[in-house]
C-alpha cells in the first residue's frame, strides 16, 4: 500500500496508536501482549501505519523543566477578506511559532507559539499583529501541560 492510497485504521490500528502515544517506546512483544494479538500482527500494522502516512514517525516527551524555550502561549489569528495564503507565509517566517493550523469559526488561524522569555514573547506578539492582512488576534499563555 503506498502513502497516496485510501487507508482507514481500523478498532486495532487505533489501539495501538493510543498505546504508543502513552509509550512511544514500547515493544513489539509489549503492544501484542496488551492489545491480544500476535507479535507478527502488531508488526504487519505498524508497518502499515506508517508505509500509509498514518503514522509519521515516533517522537519524545521532554518535561517542561527541560525544554528551552519556556514560555508557550496559543494565538488565535483572525485574517482579513482572502489574505491567509500569505497571512501563513508570513506566520511560517516566525521560528517562535511551532504550529500552525487552519480552523474554522471566529477565528481563521491558530498558532503555537514558543519563546524563551517573555521579552520574546512580546516581541512575537507585535510582529504577528504588523502582519498585512492579519485583523485581529486573541493569545493565551499556556501555564502548565497536565
Amino acid at each position: 500500500m503506498t502513502r497516496h492510497a485510501k487507508f482507514i485504521p481500523d478498532d486495532l490500528d487505533r489501539r495501538i496508536i493510543s498505546h504508543l502515544r502513552v509509550d512511544g517506546r514500547a515493544s513489539l512483544s509489549k503492544l501484542a501482549l496488551a492489545l491480544n494479538v500476535a507479535r507478527g500482527t502488531v508488526q504487519n500494522r505498524l508497518d502499515r501505519l506508517l508505509d500509509t502516512g498514518t503514522l509519521l514517525g515516533f517522537t519524545v516527551r521532554v518535561r517542561e523543566v527541560y525544554e528551552d524555550r519556556s514560555v508557550r502561549a496559543v494565538m488565535l489569528i483572525e485574517v482579513m477578506g482572502r489574505s491567509t495564503t500569505q497571512v501563513i507565509q508570513r506566520l511560517r517566517g516566525i521560528a517562535e511559532i511551532r504550529t500552525l493550523h487552519t480552523t474554522n469559526g471566529n477565528w481563521d488561524l491558530i498558532a503555537d507559539i514558543h519563546v524563551s522569555s517573555l521579552s520574546n514573547f512580546d516581541r512575537v506578539l507585535r510582529e504577528v499583529r504588523m502582519i498585512e492582512g492579519v485583523a485581529n488576534s486573541e493569545t493565551s499563555l499556556l501555564l502548565s501541560t497536565v
